[in-house]
């Protein structure tokens, strides 16, 4: 689960998508209390208006004769004569005291008391005994139809008339919030996906060139990656040339070096053909072969490097046949039967050079040391590859394990038959950032596993 994870935040693209899925969110979540502000506004705005207008339909149908407040029987808004109406309508003298009331407000025990002071109107919420909430319009009056009057006419509408349409819009505005940030995260990720399709051409081109099978990156790439590439094309250009340089360097050291030797060997022999000093010719000879397996193990540990850039990958099943064809020849009196167990496919994520070279001693130690039975096997897991090979000899003892594969110890410098050839291997496999582990066969000899990563 945590390597899920690591690999799901390893992302750009999803790390870029979850970046802008959280910015889109938080603006929602901005936006939703700015629509809705806006909207109880606009709703307080009309309620206002319909209760002015209310008001005014008061204020016309009132009249004061002799200092007296009279309105009509039948009022022009004919729901202030509605006992089931909510819509309430009550008029105030300077003194707040009440003198008229709507009959759609006789049964509400409403506590108000207007304040005339002169401002005009007021707008406002007020709650009853049993809490329940009204809007109230409260108007001031000083003339009715050319009569000097001092009133205050208030209209009043509960609250609950409009919670219906309040949650409404609000169910409304989830909804359609919620489309808008579906769409526009659909629309965020087909941008990066677009966006991300130079990428994958790049990724596809590095892939081309990790392979093998093309040598620089192309220029066909966003101005924004042109310099990465032209980058990566001069990192290329000049790892093939260091390359190119070093073995012709080590070319040319091994010739310059050749004529020398072969001199030398040609003066110890007719050194050892004088009987008396037979004996300094043998040491002049072991020495000359000493210089020449140094030179040849120095000139193939530099070759079986592992390239920086370039990934290469061999296929494990044509290599070990024709390794085995070879080995069957020098070890024909055994009869070696060698079992394969791996997939025929199986690629292996090394150079050709330093794959036969490996395998070549690790096979060439087990045709020596066994009885009659080898078996290579490989796989490829979850980040890694790895290789073994086996044998039914007579292995290698406990106590010398850890000794063998301790860094810096030779591995051809142990006791005769438990070495695996030539210390070229461990530095392959150290080049190649790989393990090497030895354990003891269910063959019955020795086991030796290498573990390669694969990046």
């Amino acid at each position: 689960m945590m390597r899920s994870w690591r690999d799901l935040g390893s992302s750009l693209r999803l790390r870029l998508m979850l970046g802008a899925a959280v910015m889109a969110v938080l603006f929602m979540l901005a936006l939703l209390p700015a629509l809705r502000g806006a909207f109880v506004i606009a709703l307080d705005q009309s309620i206002q208006q319909r209760l002015a207008a209310d008001a005014s339909a008061l204020i016309a149908a009132a009249r004061v004769e002799n200092g007296q407040l009279e309105m009509p029987d039948k009022l022009p808004n004919e729901e202030f004569d509605n006992l089931e109406a909510s819509q309430l309508g009550y008029i105030y003298d300077s003194e707040g005291r009440l003198v008229w009331q709507s009959l759609s407000s006789r049964d509400e025990r409403l506590e108000y008391s207007p304040r005339y002071d002169g401002q005009g109107h007021d707008f406002l919420r007020v709650a009853d005994a049993r809490g329940r909430e009204f809007f109230v319009y409260d108007v001031e009056v000083d003339l009715l139809r050319g009569q000097r009057a001092a009133y205050s006419v208030v209209t009043m509408q509960p609250v609950s008339d409009y919670q219906s349409m309040y949650d409404g819009f609000l169910n409304q505005l989830y909804v359609w919030l919620g489309g808008a940030l579906l769409v526009l995260l659909g629309l965020l990720w087909f941008g990066l996906t677009w966006g991300f399709r130079s990428l994958r051409g790049l990724s596809a081109e590095l892939d081309q060139v990790e392979s093998g099978s093309r040598e620089n990156l192309s220029d066909e790439h966003p101005r924004e990656l042109l310099r990465l590439t032209k980058s990566l094309n001069r990192l290329l250009d000049g790892e093939r040339r260091q390359r190119e340089r070093y073995r012709h360097s080590l070319d040319d050291l091994a010739h310059s070096l050749k004529t020398p030797l072969s001199v030398l060997q040609g003066v110890s022999e007719n050194i050892a053909a004088r009987p008396g000093d037979r004996e300094q010719a043998r040491v002049l000879q072991s020495q000359i072969e000493r210089m020449s397996q140094q030179i040849s193990y120095q000139l193939q540990r530099a070759s079986l490097r592992k390239s920086g850039l370039v990934r290469h990958r061999v296929q494990l099943a044509p290599l070990l046949d024709t390794l085995c064809d070879a080995l069957d020849k020098v070890y024909r009196e055994k009869r070696v039967r060698v079992e394969r167990d791996f997939d025929k496919a199986l690629m292996i994520p090394m150079e050709q050079g330093a794959l036969l070279e490996l395998l070549g001693n690790l096979l060439e130690n087990a045709f020596r040391l066994c009885l009659g039975e080898i078996r290579v096997s490989a796989r490829v897991g979850d980040g890694y590859c790895e290789l073994k090979v086996e044998d039914d000899g007579p292995g290698v003892p406990v106590d010398q394990r850890e000794r063998i594969l301790k860094r810096g110890e030779r591995l051809d410098a142990q006791h005769p038959g438990q070495g695996i050839g030539t210390a070229v291997v461990k530095d392959i496999i150290e080049s190649y950032d790989g393990e090497l582990f030895l354990e003891a066969s269910q063959l019955g000899g020795a086991e030796f596993r290498i573990r390669f990563p694969l990046i």
